[in-house]
């Protein structure tokens, strides 16, 4: 998988309205690295490759992985494999805040104030959720479940309800935000990200044992001396924290967290010590290869890769509710 990564990674870096040559592009990295002269590009051809997709491959890199073990993370916690992010409100919290910024701040979508709003909005609404799921016996599946769809649903209406209240300027920046796009990649959104997702990451694989205790039951959990509530919380904040800063940076991707960890568990199984790196390793490739696609199809113009990983997403989503139908599940 990480063959197909780096392949993946060279045919974006290579790959839209202006193509380049594989070899030649991929000879400028160690060019600028080490400084060397061995490729043939263009000046003008090296800043295409190196300041427009370089840093938006990256982002795609660790926004897929971040999403992908999220959805992981949530499909172990509901003990569901049509889990993802989105049952515990953070996208839909969100969008809400990214369209609260939009609608009131008529220059959110140059600074910063953007991200900030959407990760508030995120991280808000999933404690909200938790908070309405907890009682004075802990916190249950069922009731985070259906806390989570109706707060989403809420977000959703008032988001329509900001959406038919905007003129046309700011519904079109409501509009293209929630679709998703990968082009706000910088150096700084970069460093931010990366360092979070390595943060959660190394995290989430701590805690890979307990979620496969978890997998036996929250009863048997806790007889392997399993903090189950602890874990719970743990897990919802940290995925509320990824899930938040890839929102916040990226806009709406849909079905990445849904789609990787559940074909991957088909695969390999589903022992979170191998499933969740291999999750990291497969959203990336999935969002990489959705972000080439979103410059390919439409070229010189470029599709939203929200769209692209919807289009993916929702087709391997139906043959899923099919083939449980056919277990008879």
């Amino acid at each position: 998988m990480l063959a197909a990564l780096l392949v993946a990674g060279g045919l974006s870096l290579t790959s839209g309205a202006v193509s380049l040559p594989f070899g030649a592009a991929l000879l400028a990295l160690p060019d600028v690295v080490f400084g060397l002269g061995m490729s043939s590009l263009e000046g003008y051809e090296k800043a295409v490759m190196l300041e427009l997709r370089l840093p938006r491959s990256l982002l795609a890199v660790v926004v897929g992985g971040l999403l992908a073990q999220c959805g992981a993370v949530m499909q172990g916690l509901f003990r569901n494999p049509l889990a993802d992010p989105g049952v515990i409100g953070v996208s839909a919290g969100a969008a809400l805040g990214a369209t609260l910024a939009i609608f009131f701040l008529p220059n959110a979508q140059q600074s910063i104030v953007l991200p900030l709003a959407a990760f508030a909005g995120g991280f808000v609404t999933s404690m909200l959720v938790y908070s309405l799921a907890l009682d004075a016996r802990g916190t249950s599946v069922v009731l985070l479940l259906l806390a989570g769809v109706a707060i989403s649903a809420l977000s959703g209406g008032a988001i329509a309800l900001l959406s038919y209240l905007s003129d046309d300027e700011r519904l079109r920046d409501i509009a293209f935000w929630q679709m998703g796009s990968l082009a706000r990649a910088d150096d700084v959104l970069l460093g931010v990200l990366a360092l979070a997702a390595v943060a959660v990451a190394l995290r989430f694989q701590g805690r890979a044992r307990a979620l496969n205790a978890l997998l036996l039951g929250e009863s048997e959990a806790r007889h392997l001396g399993i903090p189950v509530e602890w874990l719970k919380l743990e897990l919802i904040v940290l995925v509320a924290l990824g899930v938040g800063l890839a929102v916040s940076a990226c806009g709406l991707i849909g079905f990445v967290g849904l789609v990787v960890p559940h074909m991957l568990r088909m695969l390999c199984g589903p022992d979170y010590r191998v499933l969740l790196p291999l999750s990291a390793l497969g959203g990336a490739l999935l969002l990489i290869a959705a972000d080439s696609a979103s410059r390919v199809v439409i070229a010189p113009a470029e599709l939203p890769v929200g769209i692209v990983t919807a289009l993916i997403g929702a087709p391997f989503f139906m043959m899923l509710l099919l083939q449980m139908r056919g277990r008879g599940l």
